[in-house]
């Protein structure tokens, strides 16, 4: 399946799940000042789903768990492991992060999500290493869902 790509910002998508690109869940989300895709969503969201989360305990490297979409208008928000210890991503990461977030959306039946650059900012691995690992791995994977990467795109 080839995703559509597109400028903008996660958090106003019309999109029934969102991915977050977060940690392994490790540091207590209250010891983390989320930046980028986290913070957004946590600003928007609230902690709500942050607390789920850490109720998952840690995730391994490339995993996917789902928590409510908190005070956003989502059915869930699939927070994945895209980075390791030393806050970088690589392509194992991304790529699981990305099957098991799709694995994940496949067994709830969820009709449309939209991804973020997972590894591209706190990763450290910048846009197109993120976004071609990303592409090759969903030309790979089978899905009814609309898949959609968001780039972001500050207003």
């Amino acid at each position: 399946m080839i995703p559509k790509i597109i400028q903008g910002n996660i958090i106003e998508q019309n999109v029934e799940v969102i991915v977050n690109a977060w940690n392994r869940n490790i540091i207590p989300w209250w010891l983390l000042l989320p930046q980028g895709v986290s913070g957004a969503i946590k600003k928007k969201a609230g902690t709500g789903p942050f607390k789920e989360l850490a109720k998952h305990g840690p995730i391994e490297l490339g995993g996917a768990r789902i928590t409510s979409g908190g005070r956003l208008p989502y059915k869930a928000i699939i927070h994945v492991a895209g980075i390791n210890m030393f806050w970088v991503a690589s392509k194992y990461s991304i790529t699981n992060s990305v099957t098991n977030a799709v694995r994940l959306i496949n067994e709830n039946n969820f009709s449309s999500v939209a991804f973020p650059l997972i590894g591209s900012g706190s990763g450290n691995r910048g846009k197109t290493f993120s976004m071609n690992t990303m592409i090759q791995t969903f030309q790979s994977i089978k899905t009814s869902a609309k898949i959609v990467i968001v780039c972001y795109k500050p207003k």
